[in-house]
């Protein structure tokens, strides 16, 4: 038997991108966006915010859920450039402002990501590191004005234009970049769902 048929995974979160990403892994999944409120990461590491924010959701939707045989699995991106961190733009001010900054520089993308199953919560984040190429007015304005980033961790995603046009070089996992890091996600997950059925009272770390 498929060991995917033995999990119903609950995605919180509304995003699009993931939502295509579990479906391309071959999951079985719902999806139920957390209400948690977005965390104030300045002051802390921004792996352990994104963190600290991925658990909040997680547990917001858990909560909601009631069910422990169901998988809670939620996600946090954030991006920063020499250390000022980048959520979601408010508007195009701030969406600009934000493609502005990271234009001919390099740029850390952090997705955090936190399961919950079986009354046990897991997290772990993965970082990719981004170089864009110089971004000139009418660029960043066409990228704004097309494409609408405003639900996107520092105001772009890899997959559009921006990625196609703009973007020189990447170290580590793109899909990270896209707000999920498959291959740990995937990984993770069979490890979880193979050592419950195994020693349902056995611990795992990320």
């Amino acid at each position: 038997m498929n060991w995917r048929e033995n999990i119903d995974i609950v995605l919180a979160s509304a995003s699009p991108r993931r939502a295509q990403l579990l479906e391309e892994m071959g999951f079985r999944f719902e999806v139920h966006p957390s209400t948690a409120p977005e965390m104030k990461i300045e002051g802390r590491s921004p792996r352990l915010g994104a963190i600290e924010t991925a658990k909040a959701k997680a547990m917001d939707v858990a909560r909601q859920i009631g069910d422990d045989e169901k998988m809670i699995l939620s996600a946090d991106t954030i991006v920063v450039q020499e250390g000022v961190v980048m959520g979601k733009p408010k508007d195009a001010k701030e969406a600009y402002s934000m493609l502005a900054r990271l234009s001919g520089k390099r740029h850390e993308v952090i997705t955090a990501v936190c399961l919950i199953y079986k009354g046990k919560e897991y997290s772990f984040a993965s970082s990719t590191s981004v170089l864009f190429r110089e971004l000139v007015h009418d660029e960043v304005t066409y990228y704004i004005e097309h494409y609408k980033p405003f639900d996107k961790a520092g105001a772009y995603a890899i997959q559009e234009w921006i990625g196609r046009c703009k973007i020189a070089e990447i170290t580590g996992s793109y899909t990270n970049v896209m707000g999920l890091p498959t291959e740990k996600v995937y990984t993770f997950i069979r490890n979880l769902v193979e050592m419950f059925s195994s020693n349902p009272s056995e611990e795992m770390t990320a």
